[in-house]
């Protein structure tokens, strides 16, 4: 048992072994500190755009300080074990050359990941469009971009096709419903009805911008009602979820003022 524990210090105690575990100890360390460092920027955000565009800075960051750490480690125990790192690094010339020819596009793609900070072509949280698949960007690193939309479908986009996302963020929706109501109502009490009841309550709801509410007048004389149009903006990404809210509103502030709304009928005449 003592001539096991020996032989097991001394395996323990040279160099190539300790070195190694420190080696890879200590980048832990240092990867962790810098990740809770980088974590803490997010809080002094000023506001959600403001944190959320901090966090897809720190998540960049953190994925090149990530790669320099493990280089810088890896490179260290070579030495350890002896190797010529100096040397090594000095004859990386031809090789490198061939390897940045393989992986141009790799590149292209971290100068883009790079590009979309500075540029603000798009952040974490952020709606956006590409190839017609709409979704949120859930997580954004050195090479590619995830894109959720709401069936939970996730797509990667590389960073080198960053220009033809399109962001629907970085601006407000503007959203135009027709409330398609009975010719035998009287016009002027269905349009008090909108501005006095619906449109108040439209106002009320998260994220649309109050201002914006406006009733722009009779829309259409349609077959079986008349269309008076409304119109309200709201942030990009609640657009859908702000629409379903307004319908309810409307055919609810209807029912109280005992308004239905027409529906698709079919006559039929018979001749005997």
């Amino acid at each position: 048992m003592i001539d096991f524990l020996k032989l097991l210090l001394n395996i323990i105690s040279k160099k190539e072994v300790y070195g190694v575990v420190v080696t890879f100890a200590v980048a832990y360390f240092i990867y962790r500190t810098v990740s809770i460092i980088l974590e803490e920027v997010i809080n002094y955000g000023k506001n959600n755009y403001e944190k959320k565009k901090r966090k897809t800075i720190t998540k960049l960051f953190k994925n090149v300080a990530k790669y320099i750490i493990l280089i810088i480690a890896v490179l260290t125990i070579l030495s350890i074990y002896g190797v010529n790192v100096a040397g090594m690094v000095a004859g990386l010339g031809i090789t490198a050359t061939i390897i940045g020819l393989a992986l141009q596009d790799t590149f292209k793609d971290i100068i883009n990941g790079i590009n979309i900070i500075v540029e603000n072509y798009f952040i974490v949280g952020d709606y956006v469009e590409y190839a017609g698949f709409t979704g949120e960007v859930t997580e954004f690193g050195l090479k590619s971009t995830k894109i959720k939309n709401a069936n939970g479908e996730v797509k990667i986009v590389a960073n080198r096709n960053i220009m033809e996302i399109k962001n629907l963020s970085q601006e407000t929706q503007a959203i135009l419903i027709n409330i398609p109501l009975p010719y035998e109502e009287d016009v002027e009490k269905m349009e008090n009805i909108i501005n006095k009841n619906i449109l108040p309550k439209i106002a009320e709801i998260q994220n649309v911008h109050p201002k914006s509410v406006t009733y722009l007048g009779i829309n259409e004389l349609a077959d079986s009602c008349i269309k008076y149009l409304i119109k309200y903006e709201c942030e990009r990404e609640t657009q859908w979820q702000a629409k379903r809210d307004a319908n309810r509103i409307i055919i609810t502030e209807l029912n109280k003022k005992h308004v239905s709304i027409p529906y698709q009928q079919l006559e039929v005449h018979n001749e005997k």
